[in-house]
């Protein structure tokens, strides 16, 4: 099929007919030497604000490559709103950890400070760059918003209290998780996940205080941060998330080109 796209791309120009978008180095040269993409062949495109479009490659040049906006493919659609907030872990885990939240639907990923956590630098740059690679591998129409790392108690002091908060929390006075989010009425949500070793205590104690927080428990296994993540986002997005919704892939239907040799 001639605009069946080649692959799809995250890009922050405005998406419309006959717009013209240009690629930066990085995303030209994946196109010309990883995939082998020329002149003509179509890739899809998308913004987070206008759906997706098929864009046809103009041409290639040093360091640069040029689109045309060709058609819609799908319209824009709001994704789950849903927080993830986690104390950083090691590198590679924590790519991990934005990779899959932004597969899972997440729509903001907050690095928060805790008292256990490791205080290394955490790379935002690299992990937004996860997320988007993330987002366009799981055709998911928004690319998570990635804040800045705060202390945990600086990024609770304005929490919106109409935001549920779920603290997975290894002990203590908590409701198993499928239970807990069965009970709360659907609206905006988000998920607190610990460092390597667990909150201390004594956060854990303020933590419990506040009135949109609700602790919830991932079974009786210790996971790993990054697993922990997988878990109880997939268990929010099974009970009140969009993979409740009923015809909730919204993808154009892959239809494969004819075969010529058919009728010969």
């Amino acid at each position: 099929m001639a605009n069946q796209p080649k692959t799809r791309l995250y890009v922050d120009s405005p998406l419309g007919e006959g717009q013209a978008v240009g690629l930066d180095p990085e995303r030209a040269h994946f196109l010309r030497h990883v995939l082998r993409l020329d002149k003509g062949d179509v890739v899809a495109v998308f913004n987070g604000r206008d759906g997706e479009w098929l864009a046809a490659i103009d041409g290639f040049g040093k360091g640069w490559c040029s689109l045309t906006v060709t058609a819609q493919r799908r319209l824009q659609a709001a994704g789950p709103d849903l927080w993830l907030l986690f104390a950083p872990i090691k590198r590679g885990r924590i790519d991990f950890v934005a990779e899959k939240a932004s597969e899972l639907g997440v729509s903001r990923l907050w690095p928060v400070f805790t008292r256990r956590t490791d205080p290394n630098r955490v790379n935002t740059d690299r992990l937004r760059a996860n997320a988007i690679e993330a987002a366009e591998q799981s055709e998911r129409l928004t690319v998570p918003e990635m804040v800045d790392p705060l202390p945990l108690d600086k990024a609770l002091a304005g929490w919106p209290v109409e935001r549920t908060l779920y603290l997975c929390a290894e002990a203590g006075n908590v409701r198993p998780i499928a239970e807990a989010v069965r009970g709360r009425p659907r609206g905006p949500a988000a998920f607190l996940i610990g460092p390597e070793g667990g909150f201390a205590q004594s956060e854990l104690d303020e933590i419990c205080k506040l009135p949109f927080v609700v602790p919830v428990g991932l079974g009786p296994r210790i996971l790993r941060a990054d697993t922990a993540v997988v878990a109880a986002l997939a268990c929010w997005q099974a009970l009140a998330g969009d993979w409740t919704a009923d015809g909730g892939d919204t993808r154009p239907p892959f239809r494969a080109p004819a075969d010529p040799t058919v009728g010969e």
